[in-house]
Formats: C-alpha cells, sequence, structure tokens
C-alpha cells in the first residue's frame, strides 16, 4: 500500500509548503524550474525537509527522464543500467500525472525535438564511497546526466571536489511549527488541536516523520486523538529512521555534554547512537570539530585524540570502535574549554566579508623579481617586530584575546 506521504506529495511547486528562501517567486529554485534551466545540484538539508519532492518537481519541469536510486543499495552497474536506456524508455519514478493546472506546465514535445534529458536523483549520496563518485563523475562532466543529490550531512566532507565543484549546492531548513501544520492539513485526517501541536513538536520539523506517525495511528486505532498517537510512538512494532529527530536531538545532546565537561552524560548519548546503529565516522567526525570549536587553545592535544579516534574507527569499526569513541569522548568531556581560536577566527572572516581584500602592507609582501623590490615590496621587512602586519585600516584590532 502507497504510504500516505507520497500519495500527498506535492505535484506542483504552487503546492510546495516552506523553504521559501529557495522556491519562493525570485529565489534560485524558482527561476531554476521557471526558466527549465538544466544543471547538477546538491540539495543538502534535514530528514523529511522536501529533497525527493524537490527533485521531481524540477525534473517534472524539464520533462525529463527521471531515474530515483538510493546510494544505500546502489552502485555502479545501476548508473550504466540507466546509461543505456533508450530516450523515452525509463520509468519516470513516482512523477505522477502531470498537473496541468500547476505553477509551470509541461508543455507537449514537438516531433523530431531532442532528446529528453537524463535527471539522476541520488538520495543519500553521501553514502557514495569515492570511487563511486569517481564513475559518476565523467558522466556529469559530459552532461549525460543531470545530477541531484540529497544529502542529511555536510557536502564539503562527503562528496568528492571534482563533483562538487560541478553542482550547485542548495541548503534546505527544518519546516518550521506553521509549515508543519500547512503539510498535516494535506492529510485530511482529522486532527485535534493538542494532538496536532504534540505532533509538530515530535517531528521537529521533519514532515515525512510527522505524517507517518500520523497514518500509523489512523490505521492501528482508527481515530487520532493525543493518547492514540502515543501509543503508536510506543508501539514495538514501529521503527524510526536513525536519521530523523531522534538523531538531531541525540547529536546535539551529545555536544552539549561534552561542551558542559558532563562526562557521565556525553558517554550515555554516546551509547544510545551506538545502540541505534549510528555510523561511527559520523560521531567521529563531530568529536574533531569539537577539538577545535569548544576544546581549542585550552588543550591542543584534543585535536590530535580526536583525529585519532576518527582513524581508530575508519580502520577498526563497530563493534570494537565503541571503545576508541568511549575514550575520545571521555578526553575531550574532561579537558579545559576555550572557545578563543573560534571566535577569533570569525571575527576576522567578518572583517574580509567586511572590507573585501584591503591592501596588504608593503613590507611583507612577497618580492621575487627586481621590479617588485623596485617597488617597495618586502622593504624594510623585519622578522621579528611587534608592529601589526594587519592592513592599515585594521592596524590595532585585535582577534584573539
Amino acid at each position: 500500500m502507497e504510504p500516505l506521504a507520497s500519495k500527498i506529495r506535492p505535484l506542483s511547486l504552487r503546492e510546495f509548503v516552506g523553504q521559501e528562501h529557495l522556491v519562493a517567486p525570485g529565489k534560485p529554485l524558482y527561476k531554476a524550474i521557471e526558466g527549465k534551466h538544466l544543471f547538477s545540484f546538491i540539495l543538502w538539508g534535514p530528514p523529511g525537509s522536501g529533497k525527493t519532492t524537490l527533485a521531481r518537481l524540477y525534473a517534472q519541469a524539464l520533462d525529463a527522464e527521471f531515474h530515483e536510486i538510493s546510494a544505500v543499495d546502489s552502485g555502479k552497474d545501476d548508473i550504466k543500467a540507466i546509461l543505456g536506456e533508450r530516450a523515452g524508455a525509463s520509468k519516470r519514478v513516482g512523477l505522477g500525472a502531470c498537473d496541468r493546472s500547476a505553477l509551470f506546465e509541461v508543455s507537449d514535445r514537438e516531433p523530431n525535438s531532442e532528446p529528453r534529458p537524463k535527471v539522476l536523483f541520488v538520495d543519500e549520496i553521501h553514502r557514495f564511497n569515492k570511487a563511486q563518485q569517481d564513475f559518476l563523475l565523467p558522466f556529469v562532466e559530459r552532461g549525460e546526466l543531470t545530477l541531484i543529490g540529497a544529502t542529511t550531512e555536510n557536502p564539503s566532507f562527503e562528496v568528492i571536489p571534482a563533483l562538487l565543484s560541478r553542482c550547485r549546492v542548495f541548503v534546505l531548513n527544518e519546516f518550521v511549527p506553521e509549515d508543519m501544520e500547512k503539510i498535516l492539513k494535506r492529510t485530511k485526517i482529522k486532527l485535534p488541536k493538542d494532538a496536532k501541536e504534540w505532533l509538530v513538536e515530535l517531528a521537529g520539523g521533519d514532515a515525512r516523520q510527522a505524517i507517518t506517525v500520523l497514518d500509523n495511528t489512523k490505521r492501528l486505532y482508527g481515530t487520532v486523538t493525543l493518547e492514540t498517537l502515543k501509543e503508536t510512538v510506543q508501539s514495538k512494532h514501529l521503527r524510526y529512521d536513525k536519521k530523523g529527530e531522534e538523531h538531531y536531538n541525540t547529536i546535539s545532546a551529545f555536544i552539549k555534554s561534552m561542551r558542559a565537561s558532563q562526562v557521565d552524560a556525553a558517554l550515555y548519548y554516546l551509547a544510545r547512537m551506538v545502540a541505534a546503529g549510528e555510523d561511527p565516522l559520523f560521531i567521529a567526525r563531530r568529536m574533531v570539530i569539537f577539538a577545535s570549536e569548544d576544546v581549542g587553545l585550552a588543550q591542543p592535544t584534543a585535536l590530535v585524540v580526536a583525529n585519532a579516534v576518527f582513524r581508530a574507527c575508519e580502520t577498526v569499526g563497530y563493534p570494537e570502535a565503541q571503545i576508541n569513541l568511549a575514550h575520545g569522548v571521555a578526553y575531550l568531556a574532561e579537558c579545559k574549554k576555550s572557545r578563543k581560536s573560534h571566535d577569533a577566527y570569525f571575527e576576522a572572516l567578518a572583517d574580509v566579508q567586511k572590507f573585501g581584500n584591503l591592501p596588504i602592507p608593503l613590507h611583507i609582501r612577497n618580492a621575487p623579481t627586481k621590479l617588485m623590490k623596485d617597488l617597495g615590496y618586502g622593504k624594510g621587512y623585519e622578522k621579528y617586530t611587534d608592529e601589526s602586519y594587519l592592513p592599515e585600516k585594521l592596524k590595532g584590532k585585535k582577534y584573539l584575546r
């Protein structure tokens, strides 16, 4: 039976709720869909934020062959099969009938027109390894495939630079409560106010999770109330995606516990993530970030330890890697904390963004040629001096306090 979330999926941009920074008139994806611009892009955002829906709406606007795969269970052979299909013979996965009253209509194709573009949607693209991404790269470069990737992880870390450079990245946000209420209204399931408010809070901006819980409750109990919703969530027969709301709540509690030097709480939330089957590299990556962001100069060896834990998780894997994680977490939680370097850098970055490329003082410029030396490059440079090397406009500025 088709899931309710799939049944009520928007068939036009007019029906899409939220993400106004991308789909409101004049915004990037609106203009791309309106103008039928063909280009590859990556949608980065939390679960249930509309990534798949936007990919399908884009492909529909281009009247493209739409191929949808998941990086979890797909690979090179699936991509080869897609490239080997004759134009017009592919599955238009789940696009549904084209809504002729939609915001952007798809015109009928003229005989002997150009072949339809192939749009490949790769869900959870961060799960493609380097070799798989390298394989995909030349097809994207040559325009044989237009790639749309969806990821909950930072593409800077998870997508190879060559592929990332050929894609635009659009960041999606969690749905705000007002958007969630509009989405739930589309289900046409009667929902009392207290039940709706509880469900919106439970879902934490994940529309798919909210709709799934609502659908399951309706199927199990016939009517939806606050009590039946709670019973559904507690049911042992229902399991939730570890990339859903619980995932984000737990990693947040984990980081905040280490920041507060509450080692017992940090180890508890680590254990919850490990027990749920969380990727050890996801946890270790957050620890590497934490070592510089929150421990920083207070204990510089924290970054060394965090990197060693990451490397251990790469080479050892579960179940033993949980011991490496516990070692690192206990260490980071007990470290003294300092955000001085973090705060200083972002203050300097703010000046870069505000003032642009200010002239670098002549005496610290590189002088590889005689002309440069004649122009004063490097003149008067002293290795050890208290004189500020900052541009003239920022002389005397202190970032690291």
